[in-house]
């Protein structure tokens, strides 16, 4: 018997979800709905799927045994809250809300209605990102000193004009860092384990009538000793793979997109020739750099059949709410310390009000 999927909000992200539906064996995309019916047509025309008018009669399809949320950021908890409690297991979008609070309502309802919650990060599931984790946890690093995310990406000026939600602290939930570089926040604290402080300076440099960054900088301790930087952009032109580098007094691995560009290590291992010659082939696209469109599906494919797995399992899928929180709480604390221009520890004490900030160069 197939796994029935419903995907809410029907944006450009709908249709990366519905490909990777599609190329899961035993999974099929039944149904859509988005506020603005042309939107949940337009899905369900190129899927096959039945578009609903009405998102509480799409929950009570008893086809629908998973939901995928991809409304605006900052759309998140009202969806995801209408699932739980229909009983569906709910897969949210990145990030999983943008405050603190949110996320903890979706995380608390899904625990409360015994339904699977997972946030999408489809990078961890790459071949690459798992030889890095598998790596780390080997202790291949020796004992890891720095760790870097770096998001040098371009976006348009009609990018952000093309829906009214983008550039806001109200829906987008922040700039460069929140929408594009959260992937890499993410893939970042995963490999080098949890951060224990930031600082940061954030800007708008290069693109108007947004109300957030597109350029942001930050330093950061771990809470194992380790320093690292996380800096994003959607202002350089023409964008660049994103790349994430882990070093230790052992050894050192650079990741640009998915291709292991360098793979170092005083102690060598009989995969490591294997391991350099195959994921240094230069088959990463664009990745998104220039273009949101130039992603795969294929990452997405694989976290939805893990969440599948865990569904069968009665276990935890590998990105759950609390994971896919930590990202958020990091990015949020970059941005307190970007306006106080001091820095600020993690875990925060306290879920930071987004409020109106200035557009021009902050931190310290």
């Amino acid at each position: 018997m197939s796994t029935g999927f419903g995907i809410i909000g029907c944006g450009m992200i709908a249709h990366f979800h519905a490909r990777a539906i599609g190329d899961i064996r035993g999974a099929r995309l039944a149904a859509c709905f988005d506020k603005i019916p042309a939107a949940a047509d337009k899905l369900a025309e190129a899927t096959g799927c039945r578009a609903y008018r009405d998102l509480d009669a799409m929950l009570a399809d008893p086809a629908v045994d998973v939901v995928t949320i991809g409304t605006p950021s900052g759309a998140h908890l009202e969806p995801a809250l209408a699932a739980a409690g229909a009983g569906k297991h709910v897969i949210v979008e990145k990030p999983l809300e943008i405050t603190l609070r949110r996320c903890d309502k979706i995380i608390a309802a899904c625990d409360k209605a015994g339904v699977v919650l997972s946030t999408v990060f489809p990078s961890r599931f790459h071949e690459s990102s798992l030889e890095l984790k598998r790596a780390v946890e080997q202790g291949r690093f020796g004992r890891l000193t720095l760790g870097d995310a770096i998001v040098k990406w371009h976006r348009t000026q009609a990018y952000y004009d093309s829906g009214a939600w983008r550039g806001t602290w109200e829906l987008d939930g922040g700039g460069a860092l929140m929408n594009q570089a959260i992937h890499s926040v993410d893939l970042l604290t995963w490999l080098m384990g949890p951060v224990a402080e930031v600082r940061a300076r954030t800007g708008l440099l290069a693109h108007r009538r947004i109300a957030v960054e597109d350029t942001a900088l930050a330093t950061v301790e771990f809470a194992g000793g380790a320093l690292g930087l996380i800096e994003a952009t959607t202002a350089a032109y023409p964008g660049y793979l994103k790349r994430i580098e882990l070093h230790g007094s052992e050894g050192s691995a650079v990741m640009e997109e998915e291709d292991i560009v360098k793979w170092d290590f005083a102690k060598p291992s009989r995969r490591d020739a294997a391991i350099h010659a195959r994921m240094s082939e230069r088959k990463s696209g664009g990745g998104g750099a220039a273009d949101p469109k130039a992603i795969g599906h294929h990452g997405h494919a694989r976290q939805f059949q893990d969440v599948l797995a865990a569904i069968k399992k009665g276990t935890r899928p590998l990105i759950d709410g609390p994971e896919g929180r930590r990202s958020v709480e990091i990015i949020l604390a970059i941005y307190k310390a970007a306006e106080t221009g001091r820095a600020v520890t993690l875990p925060l004490a306290a879920d930071p009000t987004l409020k109106a900030r200035k557009t021009g160069m902050r931190g310290c």
